[in-house]
Formats: structure tokens, C-alpha cells, sequence
């Protein structure tokens, strides 16, 4: 791997497809032998700095339409977390269903997993049937796998009956210094950002804008009053800037005055500090309190000159659901992924229906989502949210952040650069966006 990564600090990608790929290569893995090993402990009790190993494991064989990936840099997104605690299952069913499904399918079948769904790195090799992808292209990867054998998913990907998340229904993930993908998952690195700045939007600004902006979310058009749970972290942070972007309105709910902070550094007028508010949406573990409800939808109207959201950004899922349904305005939209607080929401039906409000599920996206949220990112109309940068080897501690919510935007992870700061080829874009690309850093 040294003489991979000496080429391409050295600027040497031509050069990359002609050295040789070594046998084993360092990745972030779980281990099938470990998945008891939180048994009996509440969900936050469980540390992934237990769980998360760095391990030297086989290369895998590369397949017909795959790619391998030299990763420079990956991020931390909650489905490591989940994979770390091995909750709500352990992913080493996905493997094993994968497994099945054909001889090359096979190889994700392991009593290891290696994790990660983002990556910005140089390709090093493709396989049979790969022509818009060469050695030497610098890449991020999107986290979609597909098989597209079925005519389910010809009209939107995700609809794939054999569709599932990479690094996490999926082996090989890029939370490793290698990463073997599919070459449809490829996209142009942004030449502004540095590896890990690049690597860091993928997967959560990919699913804000499916789940905010695409017509297969809710598809949020110019004036519309958002509201935003979560509006500094990993999903909210890119969900906030789309809204801007796109002249709509965010309300933006957090939890602390430094998150408030950064909402309106990105250009957010309109924050709601919950915890301030003191707002408790359960009266106790089985009852939702609708008085605190009220009391929300009033705050919201307060802000927005009497205005109820015609979009609810939603992710925190039990914790806040009922909440969420009962102040979207009649006929507007909860569009709902992630259910970090809880899968099983709870809401009063009767203002849904009888307000003719809408709930939208809403998974990861397309490759053409995927491209256009990347896009936007090239072009210097989004930026990355990347607060924190972890080395590989301290991935565990990453996660952790990640699970007890310590973290802001997003947190980044280090693969085969050996420092932060590397990977700009265009630094005078990067001049005139530099504010944007570090406003969450450090906090």
C-alpha cells in the first residue's frame, strides 16, 4: 500500500493502475464472534470502541462492473454506529442474505465486516465491463449497490429488490485504506476539498436530498417553511443548506446555543433551541404529551410569522414523530429516514388524515440523486459539514462520537493520507469558498 499511497501524494495517478496491489490491506471490521458481546446493555451503553477492530484482511477478488479504490479518507455515519453495537441486528445477516444471491455475491459472506459507506480516493483497479472508470481517476463513492435484474428498479434504483447499502449490507466497506465498489457508485471528486472533506458528504447529503429535494422526497420548492430536526448534525446540516439553497425557509430545531450557532452561520434565521425550550414531547416512556405538541407548532408559528411547516424534515423518528406529524400544515409533507431515536413512532392519526398531511419514507437515493447532490457540492453551492478527523486506527473513538451525539456535521476518518489537509488540485475555487468549507470545523 505504500507505494499506492507515495503515487498519489506525489500527484502520480497516472501512474497508480501500474503498481502492484498487495495481498492484504488494513480495514475496520466487526467480527462475527463478537456479536453477543453487549448482550443485556441499554443501547447508549454500548461502546463501539469495543467492537470496532483494525484488522489485516484478504483483498477481495475484484468481480465484472466493480472498481477498487484506494481510500485516501471515509466518514462516520450512524449505520457504523449500528453495525458497531450490532443493533437492531447484526449485519452479518445482510452478508450471509447477500451471500446467497450468486457465486460472486458469495465473497461479502465472512465472519468479518469491513465497515464505512463513504470514501474519496483514486481508483487503483476495474474489472470486466467497467469503461467510464480508469486507474488513476480521482473518485467519491456514492453508497447505493444494485444489481438491476429485476425491472423494479429501472425507473428508480433504489426500487431494486437487491438493493442495499454499501459497508453496510454489503462487505468491503471504505472505512479501510482499499474499498471494493460497483462502478456505478463512482462520482467525480470535488477538486477543492481535501480527501476527507470530500469523503464526508456522501451518504447523509445524498439522503437530504432525496429525502428533501427530489420529487421522490418531498419535493421542496421555492417559499416552503422546513422544518429541520437535528439542523446542525450529519443529515440536518446538508438538509439546512438544500433548503437555503433552494428559497425555501428552514426552521431549525437544536439542541444547544453553540448548535444554534452554526445554523445561522450557514444562514439560518430561524432557530429553535429545544432544550432550552424545555420541550418534552413523552410525559413518560408510553405517553406522548399533545400539550407540548401545541406548544411546539405555537414556537413554529412565532418564527415563521404564523406560518406551520410544509415539509418536516424528519429523522429522529420515535422521539419526535408525533411531534412532527401533528405540526406539518394541512396538506403538507413528513418526509422520515433513520429513526435514530426509535423505529417505532407513535402519532394521533387524526391530524394526519383529517389534514390530508402526507408521510414520506424516504432511503438513501438514486445514482442520479446521488450525482446531483455531489454536483452541488463541485460546484461550491454546498459544503461539507466535517467537524472532526479521526486516523483509521482510532475509528472506534470516531464512532463513539458519533453514538453519544458529542460530535457536529460530521465526522471524518483518515485512510491512506497520513494528514489532514491534502487532495486540493483547485486552489482557487477552494479560496473562494473557503468559509463555507470550514464553518463547522473544531466546533
Amino acid at each position: 500500500m505504500k507505494d499506492i499511497r507515495d503515487a498519489i501524494l506525489a500527484g502520480e495517478f497516472a501512474d497508480v493502475g501500474g503498481l502492484e496491489v498487495p495481498e492484504t490491506y488494513q480495514g475496520v471490521t466487526v467480527r462475527a464472534e463478537d456479536t453477543d458481546m453487549f448482550e443485556g446493555l441499554e443501547t447508549k451503553e454500548k461502546d463501539p470502541r469495543r467492537s470496532l477492530h483494525l484488522d489485516d484482511v484478504p483483498v477481495p477478488e475484484l468481480g465484472p462492473g466493480e472498481a477498487l479504490v484506494a481510500v485516501m479518507a471515509s466518514a462516520i455515519n450512524y449505520n457504523t454506529v449500528w453495525t458497531s453495537i450490532f443493533e437492531p441486528l447484526s449485519t452479518f445477516n445482510f452478508l450471509k442474505r447477500y451471500g446467497k444471491t450468486s457465486p460472486l455475491a458469495k465473497r461479502h459472506d465472512l465472519p468479518y465486516h469491513v465497515v464505512g459507506s463513504d470514501l474519496a480516493g483514486v481508483v487503483v483497479r476495474t474489472g470486466p465491463g467497467v469503461n467510464n472508470w480508469k486507474a488513476g481517476d480521482q473518485v467519491v463513492a456514492h453508497c447505493l449497490s444494485v444489481e438491476l435484474e429485476s425491472p423494479d428498479g429501472h425507473s428508480d434504483t433504489m426500487m431494486d429488490p437487491e438493493q442495499r447499502i454499501w459497508g453496510f449490507e454489503t462487505n468491503f466497506g471504505g472505512l479501510a485504506e482499499l474499498a471494493l465498489v460497483k462502478s456505478n457508485q463512482l462520482m467525480p471528486k470535488p477538486d477543492h476539498l481535501t480527501w476527507e472533506e470530500a469523503a464526508s458528504p456522501g451518504l447523509v447529503n445524498s439522503t437530504a436530498y432525496r429525502q428533501l429535494v427530489s420529487r421522490n422526497g418531498a419535493d421542496m420548492k421555492q417559499g416552503d417553511v422546513v422544518l429541520i430536526w437535528g439542523a446542525s448534525g450529519g443529515l440536518g446540516s446538508y438538509a439546512t443548506q438544500f433548503a437555503l439553497n433552494g428559497g425555501a425557509t428552514p426552521v431549525c430545531v437544536v439542541s444547544s446555543p453553540e448548535k444554534a450557532e452554526i445554523c445561522k452561520a450557514m444562514g439560518a434565521d430561524l432557530v429553535i433551541d429545544r432544550n432550552a425550550e424545555g420541550y418534552k414531547f413523552w410525559s413518560d416512556p408510553q405517553t406522548q404529551d399533545p400539550k407540548e405538541w401545541k406548544r411546539f407548532g405555537a414556537k413554529i408559528r412565532e418564527l415563521t410569522g404564523g406560518e406551520d411547516p410544509d415539509i418536516v424534515f424528519e429523522h429522529p423518528g420515535r422521539e419526535t414523530f408525533g411531534a412532527s406529524t401533528y405540526v406539518a400544515r394541512k396538506g403538507g409533507t413528513i418526509a422520515t429516514c433513520a429513526s435514530t431515536s426509535g423505529y417505532m413512532h407513535e402519532y394521533d392519526n387524526r391530524y394526519l388524515w383529517m389534514n390530508l398531511k402526507r408521510i414520506v419514507g424516504s432511503h438513501f437515493a438514486n445514482y442520479r440523486e446521488a450525482f446531483e447532490a455531489n454536483r452541488l457540492v463541485a460546484k461550491g453551492m454546498i459544503h461539507p459539514t466535517l467537524s472532526r478527523v479521526y486516523p483509521l486506527a482510532e475509528t472506534g473513538q470516531a464512532a463513539y462520537d458519533v453514538h453519544q451525539n458529542t460530535h457536529q456535521g460530521k465526522v471524518g476518518v483518515l485512510g491512506l493520507a497520513p494528514e489532514e489537509g491534502l487532495g486540493v488540485t483547485n486552489p482557487e475555487k477552494r479560496e473562494k469558498f473557503i468559509d463555507g468549507i470550514n464553518r463547522f470545523r473544531g466546533v
